[in-house]
């Protein structure tokens, strides 16, 4: 079965940054979008941004917009979330996630069908 492992997840001060990586245990998802969501104790899982399977193309939450970067190579089944001036409300388990229905930076949590174990990124103000 193919896997999906997150790192890079820790502490940050608000204003800091943070890099998350996922990487697939094999190269299942070259030509599927790739994705990040997250959940905070209490919430539901929430999308924070996608990614297409050539990396051109990127969506996000309004949340994180202008905060937040996602990046693929092209073609590759790893994926990054750069995170700049985090802040507390960014505190949550992190998830990564995978498509095998679209190639397209899709914001739709149904569309992705493998999902990581979650990393946890914690803001202290």
């Amino acid at each position: 079965q193919v896997r999906l492992a997150e790192s890079g997840g820790g502490l940050a001060q608000a204003g800091g940054s943070l890099r998350l990586s996922c990487a697939a245990s094999e190269r299942t998802f070259d030509s599927y979008a790739m994705g990040w969501f997250r959940q905070a104790p209490g919430t539901e899982r929430e999308f924070v941004a996608s990614v297409s399977w050539d990396g051109v193309n990127t969506n996000y939450a309004d949340s994180v917009k202008g905060r937040f970067a996602i990046s693929r190579e092209s073609g590759e089944s790893t994926v990054y979330l750069q995170m700049y001036n985090l802040k507390p409300e960014d505190t949550a388990v992190y998830y990564c996630a995978a498509s095998t229905i679209t190639g397209t930076a899709t914001t739709a949590r149904g569309w992705f069908s493998h999902w990581g174990q979650g990393t946890q990124v914690s803001v202290s103000s």
